[in-house]
């Protein structure tokens, strides 16, 4: 009889696992989200116990979200970028160029760079619509920059890495050669268009976030009803009513609870009411479920995945790749200025380092979210959720005085362990991902741990 139980229990083990998978299967549960879900709410946990109770908290995780909003959006445009088998280093320096010139254009109302002079002297009275013009400046200059060098890199065939790298040169030099400034610091920038920062005094305050909470949530369900009648239309298998209905409660419940605890329960530091979402919050929310509707329901992004996974093929099924590349490059423009309109809001001031590093981080954010430098492989939710990462990263060594090249390296040893994972995976060596994430999180702690003071 004692050689019999194992076998038994071994064979409630494979049933359950097999039980298990079937579920994740026909939910849809995209595994390598959940995997990053569990990671980051390690990573909390354990910056709290070291922190001795000071990272999960309202006011940090409040910050968090305020800080991961510039990388989480220039990650949504990575994605397009790296999906398509390409890449941009330029973004760190052409937010600080469009910030620059943001700036520029709103406190001495003049673009000029080059020679060329555009000056609008009825913006230095600093009206109403400042910030409008100045925004509007910057998605254009954006689009126009993305636009060129989309077009060297899909026309005349310059491999990306070599015309984004020149940009990271010269968008950078030409914050030095913008009106005529030689680099100074430009503030302060104009009142309205400091909301676009996110303030404790400038947020949406109670009744707005949970109105912004409740829209959440509408949109959570018609999503999810819409996508059960556009397979059934289609023929195709329906999830059980109710894993849609879990699915539909669980968000809602995650959304007002997220709410509740980080931005309604943080209290303003001058009038001590509840401080409420921040707008750059608002921003990225808008920006993910734009890109994330261009990515899966529009033929743009149906084209992007479909090159980035078989360009021969793409090429053959009469895809325009030359223009797809191109337009990706566009859209990384404008998100790069929403991004430097964000971070020059922040500061209330353009510098000659705004950007400085942004691309590395970006690119980190993508990979972490689980996009792949093969092609054709990587989410819109992913790549935000790989900001947050990144960023609580940064947050929690900050709180425990980890000096500055001890998180480079942090960050970097998550990066190739990001990597090494994503290629195991296409390998199907599954084993030896799980090695590689053990190793990866071994380094990773002890540089931590040796990098306190």
């Amino acid at each position: 009889m004692t050689d019999t139980a194992p076998a038994v229990d071994s064979g409630r083990t494979d049933r359950s696992r097999k039980s298990w998978r079937e579920f994740v299967t026909s939910s849809g549960i995209d595994t390598r989200l959940l995997g990053m879900v569990i990671a980051l709410a390690v990573i909390w946990l354990a910056f709290h116990m070291l922190s001795e109770g000071k990272f999960i908290t309202s006011r940090n995780l409040w910050n968090l979200s305020v800080q991961s909003v510039s990388i989480g959006i220039m990650a949504t445009g990575m994605v397009f970028i790296i999906v398509s088998r390409n890449i941009d280093l330029s973004v760190g320096s052409l937010l600080g160029f469009l910030g620059y010139t943001m700036a520029l254009v709103q406190t001495d109302g003049r673009i000029s760079v080059l020679g060329l002079d555009l000056t609008i002297d009825s913006l230095r009275e600093n009206h109403w619509y400042t910030w409008l013009v100045a925004l509007s400046v910057g998605l254009i200059l954006g689009a126009i920059i993305g636009l060129l060098q989309g077009s060297i890199i899909a026309y005349i065939g310059v491999p990306a890495f070599i015309v984004t790298l020149g940009g990271y040169l010269a968008w950078r030099g030409l914050i030095f050669r913008v009106g005529d400034k030689q680099g100074q610091t430009l503030a302060p920038v104009d009142e309205t268009f400091r909301y676009l920062g996110g303030a404790p005094d400038r947020s949406l305050g109670e009744w707005k976030t949970w109105v912004v909470g409740v829209l959440v949530c509408v949109g959570i369900v018609f999503t999810i009803v819409m996508a059960r009648q556009r397979r059934r239309r289609h023929d195709l298998a329906v999830r059980s009513m109710s894993v849609d209905v879990g699915f539909a409660v669980g968000g809602c419940v995650a959304v007002l609870v997220g709410l509740y605890l980080i931005a309604i329960k943080y209290a303003s530091p001058t009038t001590g009411d509840p401080v409420g979402l921040a707008y750059p919050v608002l921003i990225l929310i808008g920006v993910t479920m734009l890109m994330n509707y261009l990515a899966r329901r529009r033929r743009f992004g149906r084209y992007i995945y479909a090159y980035g996974g078989n360009p021969e093929a793409a090429e053959l099924g009469g895809i325009n790749t030359r223009r797809t590349i191109t337009y990706t490059y566009m859209v990384m423009g404008m998100l790069c200025a929403v991004s430097a309109a964000i971070q020059t809001a922040r500061l209330d001031s353009s510098t000659t380092n705004l950007g400085v590093q942004n691309e590395l981080d970006v690119i980190a954010a993508a990979v972490i979210g689980g996009t792949s430098f093969s092609g054709g492989v990587g989410t819109i939710p992913g790549a935000v959720l790989g900001a947050v990462v990144m960023q609580s990263l940064r947050s929690g060594m900050s709180l425990l005085n980890i000096d500055s090249p001890s998180q480079d390296i942090v960050v970097g040893v998550v990066l190739v362990t990001a990597v090494a994972i994503d290629a195991l995976l296409r390998m199907r060596r599954r084993g030896e991902m799980f090695g590689a994430l053990g190793i990866g999180a071994i380094v990773a702690a002890w540089v931590i741990q040796t990098g306190r003071p």
